[in-house]
């Protein structure tokens, strides 16, 4: 027996909903404004993953132009019914303030690496939608009610039969359960076990003090008892821990008989302090007593390592680190911001063998942006791009972007000074919406090409470049506070609640500021962990 290390699934990829079709497992976990939408991992063994679908890659399934940062698809539910996987999704559109906006959707196919349908609405009273598919062949959809009276916010779990063959909800919302002290209730799941309902919940909010309860009942409409010790995961005793923030997940069967939890978690770089790779998937083993489930290691802290099932390993083939851009289709690891990759802004054809970017709107704009990147997955990590770009004017850049959202980044690019005349490379960053420019400006007049490298390293960031193709590099600006691309660090410092709920990107973009036309080339991309 193998043992499996978490996080199984590593880089920003939470609120993991799981589901098995005989030997093959999958995780579906949330994208927020990242486009397209959902991530789904597959899996023979619970030990080895690797994304095989992106299910929401069209507008008409997914519209995202607009949406504000951390807002998008919050926590989709996987399930399998009868030959058919449904994924249920919310693409929230506002959160500011006391309305929330937060339609849910429904999307369904045989193939989970195919086309999926077009989506029916089903109702935007919450968000966190579960479609639960009851023994007697009846559907219901869950939801978190979003109460907006006195500042409530959490109004509890509600549930509503859907009928598909109308495709859409039946009958009267039923109210389930109001959640515990612990508050913040969401993330429900429902599943059927030795006759009874278990109403899974994701509970005392996404950071540290995260957790995740259950209650029971013999009847679907409840009424649901919680478990004794109500929480059955949660990393509150143990602030120390390498894994925080533990909740917000779902159960999965094996053929064999055992019971498996996936959750999401955070791996901060001190005690309580800032997760740069943003929220993760992990595992643990359930035992079942008195009809209850509870951690198999005894403890409701999540462990580093868990015993693996009694199965042959199925690792999967790693993705090569450095992508050359000679292929059809660009890499399922890139994913664009809010909008689909079509040619009026990015193409792999138009110069065979670069990625084109067609510069677009600042790295501010929740709109139309030119850029691509892949999850920052390492605690350490090099990343490179050779760029050919020749700007005339201040408002056209392109380069190497770490990115948290469109007020946190840290950006190496090329730009030009007012006349034109100049070829220059520089350093910018946001924080919190407030450019900070690096006093180093390098003058590249006459270099076509140009290799940009970031080096991050725990908390901190470091940009160099190359004019002779990666034969020596040299710093540019200074050393620069990667922790800043962290939820924690976002939320904390804001001066009311927005959403922050993704993680740390790197990639290319390019900006045209004046007309929206000037391309860059970008010849290869790498991503390189660091031991």
């Amino acid at each position: 027996m193998s043992m499996i290390k978490n996080p199984i699934v590593r880089g920003f990829n939470p609120d993991p909903s799981i589901i098995r079709v005989g030997e093959d497992y999958y995780i579906a976990t949330s994208t927020f404004e990242w486009f397209p939408g959902v991530q789904i991992h597959h899996s023979r063994d619970l030990k080895n993953w690797k994304v095989i679908a992106q299910p929401l890659n069209k507008i008409s399934q997914l519209d995202m132009k607009g949406n504000p940062d951390s807002c998008g698809v919050w926590a989709p539910c996987l399930s399998y019914d009868d030959g058919i996987f449904y994924l249920v999704y919310s693409n929230v559109r506002s959160f500011d303030g006391v309305w929330k906006d937060t339609p849910n959707y429904l999307v369904t196919t045989t193939d989970i690496t195919g086309d999926w349908s077009d989506p029916v609405y089903l109702s935007s009273r919450g968000f966190d939608g579960s479609m639960f598919h009851d023994t007697n062949g009846k559907k219901y959809f869950l939801n978190m009610l979003v109460d907006h009276r006195k500042g409530k916010f959490f109004g509890g779990i509600e549930l509503q039969e859907y009928n598909p063959t109308q495709k859409e909800l039946v009958g009267d919302v039923q109210y389930l359960h109001s959640g515990t002290s612990l508050g913040c209730t969401e993330g429900p799941h429902i599943f059927k076990k030795d006759g009874y309902y278990y109403l899974l919940l994701a509970e005392g909010g996404t950071e540290y003090g995260h957790a995740e309860s259950i209650a029971r009942s013999k009847s679907l409409l409840g009424p649901y008892e919680m478990h004794p010790d109500t929480a059955i995961i949660t990393c509150t005793s143990d602030s120390s821990h390498g894994l925080q923030k533990s909740g917000h997940g779902d159960f999965v069967e094996t053929p064999d008989g055992r019971w498996y939890f996936v959750f999401l978690v955070g791996r901060p770089l001190s005690e309580h302090g800032r997760c740069i790779l943003g929220r993760e998937t992990a595992i643990e083993e359930i035992e079942w007593r008195s009809g209850w489930p509870y951690l198999k290691s005894g403890s409701k802290v999540p462990r580093l390592e868990v015993p693996g099932l009694d199965v042959e390993e199925f690792p999967f083939e790693k993705t090569s680190i450095r992508d050359d851009f000679d292929t059809k289709d660009l890499s399922i690891d890139f994913q664009s911001l809010r909008i689909p990759k079509d040619e009026r802004w990015i193409s792999l054809q138009e110069r065979k063998g670069f990625l084109r970017l067609k510069g677009k709107e600042s790295l501010t704009s929740t709109h139309t942006q030119a850029l691509v990147a892949r999850r920052v997955q390492h605690f350490k990590a090099e990343v490179s791009t050779s760029l050919e770009f020749d700007p005339k004017d201040i408002l056209e850049m392109a380069g190497l972007v770490f990115y948290y959202n469109t007020g946190h980044y840290h950006y190496l690019h090329v730009t030009s000074n007012y006349e034109g005349t100049k070829k220059l490379l520089r350093v910018i960053s946001s924080d919190h919406f407030a450019m900070v420019e690096q006093e180093q400006e390098i003058d590249i007049t006459g270099q076509e090409r140009i290799v940009l490298k970031g080096a991050l390293d725990h908390d901190t960031l470091q940009f160099y470049y190359s004019i002779d193709e990666e034969n020596s590099f040299h710093a540019i600006g200074e050393t620069l506070d990667a922790s800043i691309l962290s939820d924690d660090y976002v939320r904390d410092r804001d001066e009311r609640y927005r959403p922050a709920f993704t993680g740390m990107f790197v990639g290319m973009c390019c900006q045209d500021l004046g007309y929206n036309r000037k391309h860059a080339d970008f010849d290869w991309f790498e991503y390189k962990e660091i031991n």
